[in-house]
């Protein structure tokens, strides 16, 4: 699969974002910069993170180790739900299985 890159000094500049505090989430993990022919920039698949990021950042002044650990306790809580899900498959079967068992 290709990926688009959004260059970093477009996004900076349209969306009002200091090039700062991208940095700061580069080296924190959160977003990965690459340069491409030789300009700094942002897979778009990353787009949507970055985004909450700055929300979290700029409209709640929540700093970055809080945005780390709110980006850790959404993964936790999505992966709950995956298994929440997936229990529930199993628990419906298991419980098919048993009104089969109690027709005959």
């Amino acid at each position: 699969m290709e990926k688009n890159w959004i260059i970093i000094s477009e996004y900076c500049e349209k969306s009002h974002t200091d090039r700062d505090f991208l940095d700061l989430l580069e080296e924190s993990g959160l977003i990965e910069i690459q340069d491409i022919d030789g300009q700094p920039c942002l897979p778009d698949t990353q787009l949507g993170d970055l985004e909450r990021y700055c929300h979290l950042y700029y409209d709640l002044s929540i700093n970055i180790e809080g945005i780390d650990a709110i980006r850790h306790m959404l993964a936790r809580i999505e992966d709950l739900q995956r298994e929440v899900h997936r229990l529930r498959r199993q628990l419906s079967r298991f419980h098919d299985s048993d009104a089969l068992f109690l027709e005959e």
